[in-house]
C-alpha cells in the first residue's frame, strides 16, 4: 500500500468520527438561539392550541428557553411541513405535524414538496382528537340513519377543516360506506366551517370534539355521531359510529413532532424526553381531557411504526375511494 493510499484511507476512516464530533458540539450548544415551533394550520385552530401547549412544554423543560410558534398555514398543512423539511437540521426549527401532513397529503398531494418519511426526524407522538358530524336542528335530522336518508332524497354538503384532514377521510369513507353523494367542503380551517354550519350555508360538518361541544351543549349543534371505540365522557349523549353500524368512519386527528432530516441524536432524545416528561404531568392531562383530547406518547421509533401504519391505512382508503384534492 502506498503513501497515496495510506493517506485516503486514514482520510474515510477519520470523516465519520468527525461528524459524530460535530454532531455532538452542536448538541451540547443546543439551544443557543430561539426555537421555531412551526404549526401548519392557522392561529385559532385545534393545531394550533396543542402547538403552543407543546412549545410551553419544551420551554419549561429547557430552563424557559424561548419557544416561538410560527403559524405557516396553507395547502392543508404543507407550506409548513416543506419549511421545515427544508430547515438546517440543528434542533432549532421543528415541526407539529398531523395526520394531515405525514399520512394524508403523501397518499393524496401530487408534487408534494416533501417526503413525509425520509425528509423527516421523528420525535415524539402526543395526542389525538375524536371527530365528530354535527348538524343543525334546522337541517330536521336527530340521527345518522336520518340523516342518510336526507343525503339519499336531496344534495347535502358537509365541511370539513381542509383537503387531507381526517375530516376529509372520514367524509370520503362515509360516503362509501352509506351509499349517500354529498359534497365535500373544504375550508382553510375549521373556524370557517363553524360559522358556515351556524349559519345554514352548510348543510353538516366534521369537526374536533373540543370545538363542537359548547354548541351542542347550547342545541345548537347536533351530534350524529363520533369516532372512537367509545363514546366520550364529554358527550355522552352521542353515539359512536361503530355502535350505529360505520366503524369505518374513524379517521382520527393526530399530532406528533418532527424535526428535519438528520437531527443530531442527542437533541432528538433531549425534545423527546421532555414532551413525554410533560404528558405525565397532572395539569396536561387535565387540559387535554377537558378539551377532549387523548395523550398518546411515544419516542421516536414509536412515531416513525405509528406514521408508516397511517400511510399505509389511509394510502388504501384513498385509493379504494378515488378520493382527489377535489373531492
Amino acid at each position: 500500500m502506498n503513501r497515496r493510499t495510506l493517506l485516503a484511507t486514514g482520510l474515510a476512516l477519520a470523516v465519520p468520527g468527525t461528524l459524530r464530533a460535530q454532531s455532538q458540539s452542536q448538541a451540547q450548544s443546543w439551544p443557543d438561539r430561539p426555537i421555531r415551533l412551526v404549526v401548519p394550520f392557522a392561529a385559532g385552530t385545534s393545531t394550533d392550541i396543542i402547538g403552543r401547549m407543546i412549545g410551553g412544554q419544551i420551554s419549561r423543560g429547557l430552563g424557559g428557553h424561548a419557544v416561538v410558534v410560527d403559524n405557516r398555514a396553507g395547502a392543508g398543512g404543507t407550506i409548513g411541513s416543506a419549511t421545515v423539511a427544508q430547515a438546517p437540521a440543528d434542533g432549532h426549527t421543528i415541526l407539529l405535524g398531523t395526520i394531515g401532513t405525514h399520512a394524508v397529503n403523501p397518499n393524496l398531494m401530487r408534487n408534494l414538496a416533501y417526503n413525509p418519511v425520509r425528509d423527516f426526524t421523528p420525535l415524539f407522538l402526543h395526542s389525538k382528537t375524536a371527530l365528530l358530524l354535527v348538524v343543525r336542528p334546522q337541517l330536521g335530522v336527530r340521527t345518522m340513519a336520518e340523516f342518510v336518508a336526507l343525503a339519499k332524497a336531496r344534495p347535502l354538503s358537509v365541511g370539513t377543516s381542509g383537503v387531507g384532514t381526517a375530516g376529509h377521510l372520514n367524509h370520503a369513507v362515509m360516503s362509501e360506506a352509506t351509499g349517500t353523494t354529498t359534497t365535500h367542503v373544504p375550508y382553510s380551517d375549521g373556524a370557517r366551517a363553524m360559522t358556515d354550519a351556524l349559519s345554514g350555508t352548510l348543510d353538516a360538518m366534521f369537526y374536533h370534539t373540543q370545538f363542537v361541544r359548547g354548541q351542542i351543549g347550547a342545541g345548537q349543534l347536533i351530534g350524529l355521531g363520533i369516532t372512537g371505540a367509545a363514546r366520550s365522557p364529554l358527550l355522552p349523549a352521542v353515539p359512536t359510529f361503530a355502535e350505529q353500524g360505520l366503524a369505518g368512519i374513524d379517521a382520527e386527528g393526530w399530532w406528533a413532532m418532527f424535526g428535519p432530516a438528520n437531527l443530531p441524536a442527542p437533541v432528538t432524545q433531549r425534545l423527546s424526553g421532555i414532551l413525554a416528561a410533560s404528558l405525565t404531568e397532572a395539569e396536561t392531562r387535565t387540559t387535554l381531557e377537558r378539551n377532549g383530547v387523548e395523550a398518546i406518547g411515544g419516542g421516536p421509533e414509536a412515531l416513525a411504526r405509528y406514521q408508516r401504519e397511517e400511510l399505509e391505512r389511509w394510502g388504501a382508503v384513498i385509493r379504494r375511494a378515488n378520493i382527489t384534492v377535489d373531492s
